[in-house]
């Protein structure tokens, strides 16, 4: 019985720990995205800051072109300080 019973708790610690509990993320928006053709088509990736970092992925023979994200143009520019040239709040001097 007692070894049912440690074997009942091995388990339920293993599936506790196998649950990847992290905190929520907020989602950081990139201005830039490749969106894929041919045989990845629509595939997307919007983890690029500049245009010629997207144009380095959008190599010719990819099938892929770099457009602006749409997200990120609807939701701002980083209110949080990126370093894609978001608005940054003014400090006054006293």
């Amino acid at each position: 019985m007692t070894t049912n019973r440690a074997a009942l708790i091995v388990l339920a610690l293993a599936s506790l720990t196998a649950i990847d509990a992290r905190p929520a993320v907020a989602e950081i928006y990139r201005p830039w995205c490749v969106q894929y053709q041919g045989s990845r088509s629509g595939a997307t990736n919007c983890g690029f800051t500049s245009y010629e970092q997207c144009m380095m992925t959008a190599t010719p023979g990819s099938g892929a072109y770099c457009v602006q994200n749409p997200w990120y143009l609807q939701y701002g520019s980083g209110e949080r300080g990126s370093d894609t040239g978001g608005r940054r709040a003014r400090t006054r001097p006293y």
